[in-house]
């Protein structure tokens, strides 16, 4: 039974590894949400919720990363820590990037976000401590690397010229809805969590699931480079 369940847990990941080279394009925001956001005026709350909410809840390379940061938090208060030192730091770039209009170069970000995943991975497999022998400050990396997924959010924003009618209250609706489809998404992975981790095979595994979070960080990295040089 535990064999099995590591085994589909193993599965989905090496599923989230493919979605995130097939959806990079879209990242969450397909063509009726585009023309939404082009052609909105004015305030509009709901729908900028569901958007963040959607663009969170499919924004791979996002969940990837965090899969990484709470594999090894077994305690509900270490969660939310880590969590909320993500969320502050992806709150503060998204917000940031989009009110003052700071551009930054899309492929780079992304690529950076895809780091940020290899560099989670690679630390819960013991990696800095065996290479360096010393561990970095986790919850610096995690703040650290959450802003710059906030870029990456507000990059996508930004592609689409929002109106400035508005654009405070639309963006800070947008922000609470990429936090609700994150508490979403998070709220389903650590129930499976839970039930694995009643498992030897949880352990067992963790070497296993780690060296794909790295795989799949690296992929998102080679495809990201590759879209940079190319254009």
């Amino acid at each position: 039974m535990s064999r099995s369940l590591a085994t589909a847990v193993m599965a989905l990941l090496t599923l989230l590894c493919l979605l995130t080279s097939w959806s990079i394009a879209a990242h969450g925001v397909d063509e009726t949400t585009g023309q939404f956001l082009t052609v909105n005026q004015g305030v509009a709350i709901v729908p900028f919720i569901y958007i963040g909410a959607k663009h969170m809840v499919t924004g791979y390379d996002h969940l990837l990363f965090l899969v990484g940061v709470i594999f090894f938090l077994f305690r509900g208060k270490d969660v939310l820590l880590y969590v909320s030192l993500f969320t502050l730091g992806h709150s503060i770039t998204l917000l940031f990037g989009v009110l003052n209009e700071v551009q930054l170069n899309a492929y780079l970000i992304d690529a950076i976000i895809g780091f940020s995943i290899v560099y989670k991975g690679f630390d819960n497999l013991g990696g800095f401590r065996r290479m360096l022998g010393y561990q970095p400050n986790t919850k610096l990396a995690v703040i650290i690397f959450g802003l710059f997924h906030g870029f990456g959010l507000a990059t996508k924003i930004q592609e689409f010229h929002l109106p400035q009618q508005g654009l405070v209250s639309n963006i800070l609706a947008f922000n609470l809805g990429v936090e609700i489809g994150q508490f979403l998404v998070l709220a389903v992975v650590l129930i499976g969590m839970s039930f694995w981790r009643r498992h030897r095979s949880y352990l067992t595994f963790s070497v296993a699931t780690n060296t794909l979070l790295m795989s799949c960080g690296l992929m998102l990295v080679g495809f990201q480079l590759t879209g940079y040089l190319l254009n």
